[in-house]
Formats: structure tokens, C-alpha cells, sequence
């Protein structure tokens, strides 16, 4: 016989639910700081090796 076994409380669906849309995928929504900081670094040490080269 075959056992249908529900969850009452829907509690292990609801944690399904939230592992499989991503779960913390919130906190990842804004800019990467890192990446714009490491480019706005990057950009300026170009220009300053080029300020020396020309002057």
C-alpha cells in the first residue's frame, strides 16, 4: 500500500521553494563594488603611467 506522505506545516515545500529560486540572491542584486573599485584603480594607474611617459 502505497503511503502518501504530506508535510502539514508545508514547511519542507515552502524550504524547496527557497533553495530553488536561489535563496539569497537578494543581497547580490545591487552593483559589485569590488569590480567598480578595482576598475576605477585600474583606470587611474593607466592614466598615471601615461602622465609619466609624456611628461
Amino acid at each position: 500500500m502505497a503511503r502518501n506522505e504530506q508535510d502539514p506545516a508545508a514547511s519542507t515545500q515552502q524550504f524547496r521553494a527557497f533553495a530553488n529560486r536561489g535563496g539569497g540572491e537578494a543581497a547580490k542584486q545591487g552593483p559589485n563594488t569590488g569590480l567598480i573599485v578595482g576598475l576605477v584603480i585600474g583606470v587611474v594607474v593607466v592614466v598615471a603611467v601615461i602622465a609619466v611617459l609624456v611628461l
